[in-house]
Order: structure tokens, then C-alpha cells, then sequence
């Protein structure tokens, strides 16, 4: 049995060096990471392959995915650069994966690429289905999955708590991308396997007051769409397992930029069977 994390986050050197020649955000500015939400102390040392297969395995993970950071605010970046910089990241990333003796998988930002497991998208991309068709039809065709990370702001707002954006900012971002694919997306591509960050920021919360709306909640229960459980614990996945069953759930921890330690204990503390299905039946699943 193979054990997957499917949310990880890896820096290259190739992409360390590409933010620190950067002169606005997102940038490095020695061990401080620049964004438009603010500047973050970064451990780099988090980012070493040899530190990341040790965390691995004290997790008891066999295979860990790798994706770039949306929540770097690349998205807001002007085209040329945002495609420098993710450039240097693929760079980076083929190499570690190619030498992590299978213990590394990667989705490729924002397109398709030879060698990846499939394809990461900020939530942002799924709120204008029309003009994200080629990539998700691509995708379809290509029997590729995709993975949708929440994107970060275009600014920080004056007056509000640091925490703000994890709790709320990244949460509707995310359950905007998740509405937005049920309302249209699953219909426009039926084969698509697709997984939502972090729960769908709670979208699965929300089916309950939709139906108020009309909604026939067994409709959004379909074997291609998948939740990825990072940053929750015990109660909001046991809800979670309650309305979808346990196929849909994927195990991920987001490391480094959060302990897996407390959603890892989550997933655990309901049995070997639960962790079976999350860390590799499901996973396999959706990346195959």
C-alpha cells in the first residue's frame, strides 16, 4: 500500500533564486518572503529535499505532490513574469522529482507538462469557466487531474487581524472556485477528475443551505471530484465523510506551511480504514 500526501509545497533552489532577483512581490528578501498580503518569515531549510523525505518519513508518507504556491500572489504578477518565475520552479521540481527515487510527484502550474502528475490551478481560474476551457478540456482529454489551490489577495487590507486571509479570505476563494464547478463545471467536463484544497474552504458546509435553493445535494456526489482535508480536523471531516462518504476525501497536509501533525491525528483517529482510503485508496484514485 502507498501512502500519499497530496499537498505539498517544495522550493527548488531554481525558484529561490528567481524570487530573490525579483524586485516586487512576490520576492524574497533574505529569509523574509514579500507578498502583496504582507512579509512572512521563511525557514528555508523546510525546503530541502533530504529535510522533506524526513518528515515524510516520520508521517509514515511514501509519496509526497508537490505544487507551487498559488497563494504567492502570482496570479496578480504580469504574465511575463509570473511565467519566469513558475519556469523556474518546474525547473527545479523535474529535478527533484527525477531524483527522489519515487518518493515525489508534482502537479505542473497552470498548464499541462510532460512528466507531471497533473495540474495545479489557483481558485481564481475557475470563476470564468469559459476562459479556463482550453486548460480543463486539455486536462479531460489528457485523462490529467487537476488540483485547485486557493489563491492569495491582491492586497492586504488596513485594519485587519494577520489571521484574516487563512480564515476567511482563502476559505471563499476556495468555495467560490467549488460552487462555480458544481453550478457548471462538472456538466462542461464529465471525466474530469478535479480535488479542492483544504475541504473546498468549507464549500461542503454550504450544500445544506443550497438545497434550500433547490439543489439535490446527491447530484454533487460524483466519483470525480475530490476534497483534500489540509488545515481541518476531527468535526469538520467527520462531516464531511457524513455527506460524501470516504472515497471523495484526500489526505494533504500543506507542509511546510503548516504542522501536519494536527490534521494527520485527525485522519488517524478514525481508524486504519479511514487512513487507508484517504492516504492511498483515494489518492490513487484520482491520480491515476
Amino acid at each position: 500500500m502507498t501512502t500519499y500526501d497530496v499537498h505539498q509545497h517544495l522550493w527548488p533552489a531554481s525558484f529561490v533564486e528567481e524570487l530573490r532577483r525579483r524586485r516586487r512581490p512576490p520576492l524574497l528578501d533574505g529569509d523574509v518572503l514579500v507578498t502583496a498580503e504582507g512579509r512572512f518569515s521563511i525557514d528555508l531549510r523546510a525546503h530541502d529535499p533530504e529535510e522533506r523525505l524526513c518528515l515524510l518519513d516520520r508521517d509514515g508518507i511514501d509519496v509526497a505532490v508537490l505544487s507551487l504556491q498559488t497563494t504567492l500572489g502570482l496570479e496578480q504578477a504580469p504574465p511575463e513574469e509570473r511565467l519566469a518565475v513558475e519556469e523556474a520552479w518546474v525547473a527545479g521540481i523535474e529535478e527533484i522529482v527525477a531524483m527522489g527515487g519515487g518518493r515525489f510527484l508534482a502537479f505542473s502550474p497552470t498548464r499541462a507538462r510532460d512528466g507531471f502528475a497533473g495540474i495545479s490551478l489557483a481558485a481564481s481560474t475557475l470563476l470564468d469557466l469559459d476562459r479556463a476551457s482550453s486548460i480543463l478540456t486539455e486536462a479531460a482529454a489528457s485523462e490529467l487531474p487537476v488540483f485547485v489551490h486557493p489563491d492569495g489577495s491582491p492586497a492586504a487590507s488596513p485594519g485587519r487581524p494577520p489571521w484574516w486571509e487563512w480564515v476567511v479570505g482563502y476559505p471563499a476563494r476556495m468555495q467560490a472556485a467549488y460552487f462555480s464547478w458544481l453550478a457548471s463545471g462538472r456538466a462542461r467536463w464529465p471525466t474530469l477528475r478535479i480535488a479542492f484544497a483544504m475541504l473546498a474552504g468549507g464549500g461542503p458546509f454550504q450544500l445544506e443551505r443550497r438545497a434550500r435553493h433547490g439543489l439535490d445535494v446527491r447530484s454533487v456526489l460524483d466519483a470525480g471530484t475530490f476534497l483534500e482535508v489540509s488545515s481541518y480536523g476531527r468535526r469538520a471531516i467527520e462531516l464531511c465523510i457524513e455527506t460524501f462518504g470516504l472515497t471523495q476525501l484526500l489526505y494533504g497536509s500543506d507542509a511546510p506551511v503548516l504542522d501536519p501533525g494536527p490534521t494527520l491525528d485527525a485522519v488517524r483517529g478514525f481508524g486504519d480504514a479511514v487512513v487507508h482510503v484517504l492516504q492511498s485508496d483515494a489518492p490513487s484514485t484520482f491520480l491515476r
